[in-house]
């Protein structure tokens, strides 16, 4: 992948079941039209994450159809859905096989064929802190889960499940949110369960490019001990379950790729055990909710950090981003994720428009395509596609007040590669903003604005003073420009 990849997620279920509708035909992995390859390659996109290929749990797909929670957010976008259209949660992972609704690892790798013929990477998920409730070793090798045998827990014992054998086994958890109940936790103080997710993990290596590791933060030793000390107790093991499985990965294969889903600040340690990217949660919050001036600041972190951290406006977990942010800031704050530096993610059913999101069970999910937000970013990706984007230098940049206190809206950085350079001015508000922009180190008469294609001319005063923009909210502009 280049420098500052770009990434298509994809739900492979809801995915299918929309070309099906599309097309009038059932399809599988192996026989996606060539057309969607195409579309990737000529986006502009380095990876694809397949989210949820693995082997499907029977009881996770039960839980999922009786919750009347799920059903009711599925019932407020479509009144008429049916509960067949709900399956498992795709992190409730019984095996790490591709389901045969899906055609299977045959099916997989043809899909892979035919992204690597045309330079792009497979991604898959590895869900590193816990298997579906009902997966073969919870009653094989009860001792891979914190448990506490056949005595009930004294305390919490809801978060607990009962196996067939009598095991008492707690259901993965964040300490933030009640226990997923259709999962089983793995306990990373035993050298069993290390073994067996390592071996898990080599199998998922070949099969991808790379993979993102689902709430890797729980795997961390003090994390896993702080959550689970009752059960587990308090003596650390030496090595972090993270370093070794990456060592013991690259060297099979070297080139292998590591994006963790981490929050709590615990991102650059995340970083320091060798993963290539880390969730920038924070930058998702500033852009959702924060004004321009704490986004610059969040910006102005150490550039290692910068460089491994994947962005993005949309994913699985969060809000449709026509929805959190609303259309034009949405817009903006993906212009702003796009020429960053760092990973930055897009979502597919992001860049069709859809309106809102739906749960990840939830697999029927149609929407009518916004044509509009699809043009805007073929249009985006297809000018952050450019060499200077993936081996340029990547610099903060201040702008010059013009007349009002408006500027102070505005985000602005540039790149630098050989001859080559682009401004990116962004107003990042709900109001009008000016500013001048130093054109220091600028080269020939004109600059280019890369939406509309304009070629705008560099006048004596502009030299001197700055090139006067004014930007209507959330407008979004990329100059090109020679050194």
């Amino acid at each position: 992948m280049r420098t500052n990849p770009h990434i298509l997620e994809i739900h492979t279920r809801a995915w299918l079941k929309r070309l099906e509708a599309k097309y009038g035909q059932k399809f599988t992995l192996d026989n996606i039209p060539e057309r969607f390859f195409e579309t990737a390659k000529s986006m502009g996109f380095d990876a694809v994450w397949l989210m949820g290929v693995w082997k499907q749990s029977p009881k996770a797909c039960e839980i999922a159809r009786s919750s009347q929670d799920l059903q009711n957010q599925v019932r407020a976008i479509k009144p008429d859905f049916s509960p067949q259209d709900i399956v498992a949660s795709p992190y409730a992972v019984y095996a790490y096989e591709v389901d045969d609704s899906l055609g299977g690892q045959a099916a997989l790798e043809i899909f892979r064929g035919k992204l690597k013929a045309r330079g792009i990477s497979l991604l898959l998920d590895f869900v590193g802190n816990h298997m579906a409730l009902d997966c073969p070793m919870v009653e094989e090798d009860p001792d891979l889960f914190i448990n506490t045998g056949t005595a009930e827990p004294a305390h919490h014992k809801d978060w607990f499940f009962k196996t067939q054998k009598g095991i008492f086994i707690a259901h993965g958890r964040d300490p933030y949110f009640a226990p997923w109940t259709d999962t089983a936790q793995l306990n990373y103080f035993n050298p069993k369960t290390r073994e067996f997710m390592l071996n898990n993990l080599r199998r998922v290596a070949q099969l991808c490019d790379g993979v993102r590791c689902d709430m890797t933060m729980l795997a961390l030793n003090k994390v896993h001990r702080d959550i689970w000390w009752e059960f587990i107790g308090s003596t650390l093991p030496k090595e972090e379950f993270w370093s070794e499985a990456l060592n013991a990965i690259r060297e099979e294969h070297p080139e292998f790729t590591f994006i963790a889903e981490v929050y709590w600040g615990l991102e650059w340690e995340i970083q320091e055990l060798g993963f290539d990217y880390t969730y920038d949660k924070i930058l998702y919050d500033r852009l959702r909710f924060s004004s321009p001036q704490d986004i610059r600041g969040h910006l102005g972190a150490e550039h290692l950090y910068q460089m491994r951290s994947m962005r993005f406006t949309s994913n699985h977990d969060e809000e449709e981003s026509l929805k959190a942010f609303g259309r034009e800031k949405s817009l903006a704050a993906s212009a702003i994720i796009a020429t960053l530096p760092g990973a930055r993610l897009f979502q597919f059913f992001q860049l069709l428009g859809r309106p809102a999101r739906m749960p990840i069970q939830y697999i029927q999910d149609w929407f009518e395509k916004d044509e509009d937000v699809f043009a805007y970013y073929r249009k985006l990706l297809n000018i952050a596609s450019a060499p200077a984007f993936h081996g340029g230098q990547w610099n903060l940049c201040d702008v010059r007040p013009e007349g009002d206190g408006s500027c102070g809206n505005i985000l602005s950085w540039q790149w630098k590669q050989m001859n080559t350079g682009k401004f990116i001015i962004i107003n990042y508000s709900n109001a009008p903003a000016k500013c001048r922009i130093p054109l220091k180190g600028v080269g020939g008469s004109t600059v280019t604005e890369e939406f509309s294609g304009a070629k705008v001319m560099i006048t004596d005063e502009a030299r001197a003073q700055g090139l006067m923009l004014e930007l209507k909210p959330y407008e979004s502009k990329i100059f090109t420009f020679q050194i």
